[in-house]
Parts: C-alpha cells; sequence; structure tokens
C-alpha cells in the first residue's frame, strides 16, 4: 500500500470510531430522562443595559422585567 491510501484508511477509521463515540455520547444523555424547564422563579432575572458616555465610562441600568 502506498502511503496516500494508508492515510486515507487510517482518517476513515478515526472518523468511524469518532461518529460510534458521538453515537453512544447521545444515546447516554438520552437515557437520562425527560428534561425539566427551569423553575419561573429563575426566569425573573433583572436586564442589565450599560451605556457609554462621552468620556468612556460605563454606566449599569437594571430594568426588572
Amino acid at each position: 500500500m502506498n502511503r496516500s491510501k494508508i492515510v486515507a484508511v487510517l482518517t476513515g477509521a478515526i472518523s468511524i470510531i469518532l461518529a460510534v463515540a458521538y453515537l453512544i455520547i447521545v444515546q447516554f444523555l438520552d437515557f437520562r430522562g425527560e428534561m425539566k424547564p427551569a423553575p419561573v422563579g429563575m426566569l425573573n432575572n433583572p436586564l442589565v443595559i450599560y451605556t457609554q458616555t462621552a468620556d468612556l465610562k460605563f454606566t449599569p441600568s437594571f430594568i426588572k422585567l
């Protein structure tokens, strides 16, 4: 076998190994069960908007949603 054929076979083997590893990881994560939504209390975080003044200072403004 010449060098380019060896590189092609090696690259294909690595690709197949990565694909199988990916499928195993996905199956493991799917096996954990149904995802639950975040608690409603965690979603009410204030929104912070930073404005920049002419003298290059940032001032935060907090907005409660």
